[in-house]
């Protein structure tokens, strides 16, 4: 849990509320963008685990109107412009990527650019259990993405780093062509998190 004071020191916080983005982790999709060239004009993005949605703000400002932004979360997320918004638990994949398939259709696409997934599971207390449930999260990102992806398409992943994240990693090269582990200068200092970026989908 974030406290409030430190919520005022925090550069990337004020930052959002200036520039209206719905959360501070735009901040850290920005820099995975900026460094590994993963979103360009035009492209399909898929944003898993979305809620509140800042990171489907960046996409949509970085595909331009000629892009189309898919939003899946288990909650519901307020209105983005023309973004698609789906309710649906990732952790039911098939049910997903059904779902995603059909906006897909409904918007005469067929093929996706970018999978993203920011998701972070509801936190218990046991770093243990939160990692393991991390890796969970990860792993039904990437199923989604493999089945979603178009060749040589890109994907990110949050997950805590942990017993798990080594087994995810190599998931995750086993299906791309260059892979990399990232942790933005948004990310909080204590955090665990660390982003896997494959590039190149094979």
């Amino acid at each position: 849990m974030v406290k409030r004071a430190d919520l005022k020191r925090d550069g990337f916080y004020k930052a959002a509320k200036r520039e209206g983005y719905r959360s501070r982790s735009a901040y850290k999709l920005l820099q995975i963008a900026d460094k590994f060239e993963i979103i360009g004009r035009g492209d399909v993005v898929v944003d898993l685990g979305a809620a509140p949605g800042g990171w489907s703000q960046v996409a949509r400002e970085l595909v331009g109107e000629r892009g189309l932004v898919i939003s899946v979360d288990v909650h519901p997320i307020a209105k983005l412009g023309d973004v698609v918004i789906l309710i649906n638990d990732i952790a039911n994949e098939e049910e997903t990527i059904t779902a995603i398939r059909v906006a897909l259709a409904g918007k005469g696409r067929n093929a996706v650019d970018l999978v993203l997934s920011d998701a972070s599971p509801q936190l218990s207390g046991n770093k243990d259990l939160d990692q393991f449930r991390s890796f969970e999260l990860s792993a039904s990102a990437l199923a989604v993405a493999s089945a979603l992806l178009k060749k040589q398409g890109n994907f990110v992943a949050k997950i805590f780093q942990g017993s798990y994240y080594t087994q995810f990693y190599n998931q995750v090269k086993e299906k791309f062509r260059d892979t990399r582990a990232y942790s933005p200068a948004a990310s909080r200092k204590r955090s665990s998190e660390v982003y896997v970026i494959g590039r190149g989908f094979r």
